[in-house]
């Protein structure tokens, strides 16, 4: 078992700034070279700290102002528009810096690309749904319409 410090947050596993032990092989080969994590040491409790804190200053304070959030965010499509070839394919794919950018653009909020989930890598023109982490209680799926341009 192998105990480290998450630099982000990972489903199933625990948010930034906590610490957590997990099997040798899964640090080793998933969390450390991603970057998700950082192995724990006595002098790592600075950097839990330092984590916490900005985690804080990111979150949504209450529950209440989540859900507020989340109705805003649920409310309407959310439009991207990408450069495609003649098939209708993407090149590269839709990440979540790009889903991130277009709720803003769409006058929807500012939401933080480390709290959105794609389910499957988004390929091809089409209806695609996301989930964004508001809070710990707090999720709200996201409908992607993804347009081609030429």
């Amino acid at each position: 078992m192998a105990k480290l410090i998450l630099t982000q947050e990972v489903t199933g596993l625990g948010a930034s700034g906590d610490v957590v032990e997990v099997k040798s092989g899964y640090a080793r080969n998933y969390l450390l070279p991603r970057g998700f994590a950082l192995a724990w040491t006595k002098g790592g409790e600075k950097d839990v700290e330092r984590l916490r804190s900005a985690r804080k200053a990111r979150e949504i304070a209450t529950v209440e102002e989540a859900q507020a959030v989340a109705t805003k965010l649920q409310s309407a499509p959310v439009k991207i528009t990408v450069k495609t070839g003649d098939s209708g394919r993407l090149f590269g794919t839709v990440g979540s810096a790009q889903i991130a950018d277009a709720v803003e653009a769409s006058g929807l909020g500012s939401i933080d690309k480390r709290t959105v989930e794609i389910p499957a890598r988004i390929k091809a023109v089409g209806n695609y749904k996301a989930t964004v982490r508001l809070h710990a209680d707090v999720s709200a799926t996201l409908d992607l319409q993804v347009v081609g341009s030429k």
